[in-house]
């Protein structure tokens, strides 16, 4: 393996982090303070190119390899911009588009991925439902096959983007009997009679990414529709899991960079009982313990950018070991960082506070660290 980046995209990280400090980032505090999604800040993203990245240019992307891709997001969040704009981001190109690019025809490539690739439509993926989030094979969403196409009756929860969304990769039970290899995956247009938002969530994190909950009840989805083969939506679930364990974690190594930064200049500044802070041991401790996590968590998401690049097939252990590592390893340092602040870290105008509530994600979403425990022993 060789991370030794390239000039042009180092190059390209530099303009990212340029480019989100002075369009994304002032905006960031009043719309997570608000709970609101920053459709200006959305647009942006679209216009420099960032929702499409890694698509060919002639589905409106610009053909940029997943590490160019890693990068970028780890310029967003190096930046300041907030982990619930970064999520929105991974939802739609990851989880959304890109499932539509793999697996869809010719004609839904044509009809989906070049408006979500240039930011003109947004999308969200629908997995989880009330009952069922790691244990897939229990949903309750069905699919029933009916002239010209099929019904869909349900619901899905914690959905990113979905009260937002323009399109939905929708998985649901097409054989209710067939386990994991029955189920299928759907493309659904905002609109679509039967497909409602019942909800958003409040949460104590990424505030402004719209998490919601979906209802299906009668929806009618034209066999045009059917996204991949018949029965192959938990292969192509799973598939999403590299995106989940590479470039949707590229933003917290980001974050961490952040809030380091933000530690070191603090500590400098602060002076107590006739000195600067960063000259007591504790303060020294609580710095190296967020370099130390942020050194060892980067190889393992360049890891998985570099073996998809290579076209290696990415083993779920290792993407496992990954999003344990990070989602769990993270939350002592950056507790550590909120901590250094002493009251300012419980302040909204002190960032520090909202990376330390938005790190808490990263144990839970994409599969928790329970599960990331049982794959990994279970592979070994």
């Amino acid at each position: 393996m060789d991370f030794a980046f390239t000039a042009e995209q180092l190059q390209f990280k530099s303009q990212v982090l340029k480019f989100a400090k002075k369009e994304i980032v002032p905006r960031v505090r009043e719309h997570e303070l608000n709970s609101t999604f920053d459709f200006e800040s959305w647009r942006k993203l679209g216009e420099f190119g960032l929702l499409g990245l890694h698509f060919p240019e002639e589905y409106g992307g610009s053909g940029a390899d997943v590490i160019t891709s890693v990068l970028a997001g780890e310029a967003l969040g190096e930046a300041g911009v907030d982990a619930g704009l970064t999520l929105s981001l991974g939802a739609h190109t990851y989880l959304c588009t890109d499932t539509i690019f793999t697996h869809g025809n010719e004609e839904q490539r044509r009809k989906y991925v070049p408006k979500l690739a240039r930011g003109e439509w947004i999308g969200c993926m629908g997995l989880t439902e009330p009952g069922a989030g790691s244990d897939v094979a229990s949903l309750k969403c069905r699919a029933e096959r009916v002239d010209g196409g099929w019904l869909l009756n349900g619901n899905k929860m914690f959905i990113t983007n979905g009260s937002i969304a323009d399109v939905a990769v929708i998985y649901a039970k097409s054989d209710p009997e067939g386990g994991h290899a029955g189920i299928s995956g759907f493309i659904v247009e905002k609109g679509t009679p039967g497909f409602s938002v019942s909800r958003n969530l409040h949460k104590i994190c990424v505030r402004t990414s719209m998490t919601s909950e979906l209802v299906f009840e009668d929806c009618f989805i034209p066999e045009a529709n059917l996204l991949g083969p018949e029965g192959a939506g938990f292969m192509m679930a799973m598939q999403t899991v590299e995106w989940d364990r590479s470039a949707l974690l590229a933003p917290f190594l980001g974050g961490m960079q952040f809030v380091m930064e933000k530690c070191v200049r603090y500590a400098q500044e602060r002076v107590q009982f006739g000195k600067p802070i960063a000259a007591f041991p504790a303060i020294k401790q609580k710095i190296a313990n967020v370099k130390i996590v942020l050194e060892a968590a980067r190889p393992l998401v360049y890891r998985i950018a570099w073996c998809k690049d290579q076209g290696r097939p990415m083993s779920h252990l290792e993407a496992a070991v990954a999003k344990l590592f990070i989602g769990e390893w993270s939350l002592g340092p950056l507790n550590d960082a909120m901590m250094l602040h002493g009251g300012y870290g419980l302040c909204h105008e002190y960032d520090v506070e909202r990376v330390f509530r938005d790190s808490r994600l990263a144990p839970v979403g994409g599969g928790t660290s329970d599960i990331q425990k049982m794959i990994i022993s279970k592979l070994m």
